[in-house]
C-alpha cells in the first residue's frame, strides 16, 4: 500500500514538474531558440537581424491568409505556416519594432476588402470561385506601404530576401543613386529586329525597385552629381567631355561598375544594322591609365563549363561561347559571389594588368583550364556551335572575365579639360575602387530568367544568379551590404541523396535492358524485311517452320524483357518506400519514443531515490 502511495506522489511530481517546465518556458525562454535544419531556414541571417537592428520606428505587417479557402491544398497550407513561422520570427528579433498581425480574409468579410484595399493578388479557387489570399502588406508610421502580393510556393528559396526588402524599403534609409550609362535598350521599348515593344529587362526593374535610378545615354556630357554608383554598360565611342567626367568621378574615390564586351550579342540595332559583325566595347583610353587592359578583339570560349544550345536542325551541342560560370570559378570569400552557384553568358572578354599598375588586382570569376580564344570576328560570323568547337584551341590557361580593382591610379588627362568647369582636377588617386565584368550578355534576360503567368500575373523565376550578382555589386559598392547576406543563403531545399542514388541504380538497370530489347526489335525489323522479299506471287508471305519458330521464340523472348523490366521498376519503387517508411517512423514515431523513455528514466531514478530515503529513515 506504501508503495502504490510512494508511487502516486513521483508521478504526480513529476506532472507538476512537466508543467512547471512548459510555463518557465513561455515565460523565460521563449527568445531562446535552436535551428538544427542544414541550412538554418528557421533563423534570420546576419543581414536581416541588421535591418532589424536599424529600425527607428515601428513597423506593422499585416500577414494574409486565407485558412478555410485553403481547406484540403496540403502543400500550400504548409508554405503558409512556414511564411508564418518566418514573420514571427522577425517580430521576436525586432525588440518590439514590427507588429504582426495574422489575417484570415472569408469572404464578403472586412477582412477581405482589407486585403483588396492592399492590392494583394486573390487567386480564385473551388467551384464557387472563392479569393484565396497568401501575402503580405506593411506599413509604417508615415503610413508609407509595401507589399508582397503573392507568396510563390516556387520562390521559398527567395522568401526572407523578399520580407526584409519589404522591411528595408519602409525603413526609409538614403536611397543609392545609381547612374545607368548605356544605350542599350535596358529601359524596354520598340524592338527594332520585331517591331513589338520589349519590357524593360529584369535587372534594372530589379535596380529600380531598390535604389535611385537614372539612365543617361553616352551622349552626355556630364554625370549627375549626386550619383553614389556608377554603372556603365557597353561603352563605344564616348565623347572626350564624358570620358573626362567619368575619369574625374573615379579620381574621387566613387564606385563604378563596368560592363564590357568583346562582342555583345544583344543589342538590336548592331544585329540590325551589320549581321556577322563584332560588337565590341570600348573603353581603352581610361582603362589604359588606370592600370587595366581589356581584350576586346578576344572572345574567351570554355570547353568545361559552355552550355547546350539547340542546333539548327534540332540537336543539341554545347556552345563553348555561352557559358555558365560556377563556384569552382568564383572568388568565394568576395561578398558579392557567396554562395551564389551559377552566372550565365556570352562572349566574354578578359582583363589583365598592365605592366606599371599600382592596383591591388582581385579576379572575382576566372575561366577553367580548358579555355582558349578566338577573334571576336570569326565568332561573331559563326552560328554553328559544331563548327565553333572545331575552331577550339585550347590554351590552357585561366582567364580573369571579372575583377575588382583597387588602390593608386593616375588620371587618363594631364590637366582639366575646360577651364568654365568649376570642379577641381585631380591627377591621382589612393582611392579607385571598381568592379569590371568582361561581358554585356549576363544583363540580359535570357541568360538567367524565365517568364511564367501565375494567376494572371507575369512572374519571373531565375535558373541563374545573374540577378543576385548585379545587385549584390550595386549593394557592396553602395555601401548597402544588410541585403547580401539574405539573398545569398542558397535554398531551403535538401535533397534526398539515398532516393536519388538508388534511382540512379535501377534506372541504369533499365538503361541496359532497354538497350537488350532494341537489338532484338532492331533484329526482328531486319528478318521482316527479309521476309517480306520472300512473298509468293500470290502476295502472300512464305514463312518456313524454322523462321515461325524464331520468330515465336523471339515474341517470348521479348515478353520475358519486358517483365524484367516492370520488375527492375517494382524493385525501385519498393526501395524508396522502405526508405520513405523509416523516415516516417524517424520522424514521427522516434522522437517520442525518446522521450517516453527519458521520462521513464526520470520516474526511475526519483522512485529510486524515495526508496532509498525511506529505507534510510527506518
Amino acid at each position: 500500500m506504501k508503495n502504490k502511495i510512494s508511487s502516486f506522489i513521483v508521478f504526480l511530481l513529476t506532472a507538476i514538474l512537466f508543467f512547471a517546465l512548459v510555463v518557465v518556458n513561455n515565460l523565460s525562454l521563449n527568445s531562446v531558440r535552436l535551428d538544427l535544419t542544414e541550412n538554418k531556414v528557421y533563423s534570420l541571417s546576419d543581414g536581416s537581424k541588421q535591418i532589424l537592428q536599424s529600425l527607428d520606428e515601428p513597423l506593422h505587417l499585416y500577414f494574409f491568409f486565407s485558412d478555410k479557402s485553403s481547406s484540403g491544398m496540403t502543400q500550400l497550407r504548409n508554405y503558409a505556416n512556414r511564411v508564418q513561422s518566418l514573420l514571427e520570427e522577425y517580430q521576436s528579433a525586432s525588440e518590439g519594432k514590427i507588429l504582426l498581425h495574422v489575417i484570415d480574409p472569408e469572404p464578403f468579410s472586412e477582412q477581405e476588402d482589407q486585403a483588396a484595399e492592399f492590392n494583394l493578388t486573390a487567386a480564385t479557387v473551388g467551384s464557387l470561385g472563392d479569393s484565396l489570399y497568401l501575402g503580405l502588406a506593411a506599413r509604417n508610421s508615415l503610413d508609407d506601404e509595401e507589399i508582397t502580393s503573392f507568396f510563390d510556393p516556387s520562390q521559398e528559396q527567395f522568401l526572407e530576401y523578399e520580407i526584409s526588402k519589404l522591411i528595408y524599403k519602409l525603413s526609409d534609409p538614403k536611397k543609392v543613386k545609381v547612374t545607368v550609362l548605356t544605350d542599350l535598350p535596358i529601359e524596354g521599348g520598340q524592338n527594332p529586329l520585331t517591331g513589338q515593344f520589349d519590357p524593360a529587362w529584369t535587372f534594372y526593374t530589379q535596380l529600380q525597385q531598390l535604389y535611385d535610378v537614372e539612365n543617361i545615354s553616352a551622349s552626355a556630357l556630364e554625370l549627375p552629381d549626386d550619383t553614389d554608383v556608377l554603372m556603365i554598360i557597353h561603352p563605344n565611342e564616348l565623347s572626350e567631355p564624358l570620358n573626362y567626367a567619368i575619369d574625374q568621378y573615379v579620381m574621387q574615390g566613387k564606385k563604378l561598375v563596368a560592363y564590357l564586351d568583346a562582342h555583345n550579342e544583344s543589342d538590336p540595332l548592331a544585329a540590325a544594322s551589320g549581321f556577322g559583325q563584332a560588337n565590341s566595347s570600348n573603353m581603352q583610353k581610361l582603362l589604359a591609365a588606370w592600370g587595366i587592359e581589356f581584350d576586346s578583339d578576344n572572345v574567351v570560349l570554355d570547353a568545361e563549363v559552355g552550355l547546350e544550345v539547340r542546333t539548327q536542325d534540332g540537336g543539341v551541342a554545347r556552345h563553348l561561347g555561352f557559358v555558365g560560370w560556377q563556384q569552382a570559378q568564383f572568388d568565394n570569400e568576395d561578398i558579392v559571389l557567396a554562395n551564389l552557384e551559377t552566372i550565365n553568358g556570352a562572349s566574354f572578354g578578359y582583363f589583365s594588368k598592365t605592366e606599371n599598375s599600382e592596383l591591388k588586382w582581385d579576379p572575382l570569376i576566372t575561366s577553367t583550364n580548358n579555355s582558349g580564344l578566338i577573334d571576336n570576328a570569326l565568332y561573331a560570323a559563326s552560328t554553328d556551335p559544331l563548327a565553333l568547337r572545331n575552331q577550339f584551341v585550347n590554351g590552357s590557361e585561366r582567364k580573369v572575365v571579372a575583377v575588382r580593382v583597387s588602390g593608386r591610379a593616375n588620371s587618363a588627362f594631364d590637366s582639366k579639360l575646360s577651364d568654365e568647369s568649376d570642379s577641381e582636377y585631380i591627377a591621382r588617386t589612393n582611392q579607385l575602387n571598381a568592379v569590371f565584368v568582361g561581358d554585356t550578355d549576363i544583363l540580359t534576360d535570357r541568360f538567367w530568367v524565365s517568364q511564367s503567368n501565375f494567376f494572371g500575373q507575369t512572374i519571373y523565376t531565375p535558373f541563374a544568379n545573374n540577378g543576385d550578382f548585379i545587385t549584390n555589386i550595386v549593394e557592396n559598392l553602395g555601401g548597402s551590404s544588410e541585403l547580401i547576406g539574405v539573398r545569398s543563403r542558397g535554398t531551403f531545399a535538401r535533397p534526398f541523396i539515398v532516393v536519388d542514388e538508388l534511382t540512379f541504380i535501377a534506372e541504369q538497370k533499365f538503361r541496359e535492358q532497354e538497350q537488350v530489347l532494341q537489338r532484338q526489335l532492331e533484329e526482328t525489323d531486319a528478318q521482316l524485311a527479309q521476309l517480306q522479299a520472300q512473298q509468293g506471287e500470290a502476295g502472300a508471305l512464305v514463312i518456313s517452320e524454322e523462321q515461325q519458330q524464331a520468330l515465336d521464340n523471339f515474341v517470348e523472348k521479348r515478353s520475358e524483357i519486358r517483365k524484367a523490366l516492370r520488375d527492375v521498376q517494382h524493385q525501385l519503387d519498393t526501395d524508396i518506400e522502405k526508405l520513405g517508411s523509416w523516415i516516417k517512423f524517424i520522424n514521427i514515431a522516434a522522437a517520442p519514443i525518446i522521450l517516453v523513455l527519458l521520462l521513464a528514466l526520470i520516474v526511475s531514478i526519483v522512485k529510486r531515490a524515495a526508496r532509498y530515503k525511506v529505507l534510510d529513515e527506518a
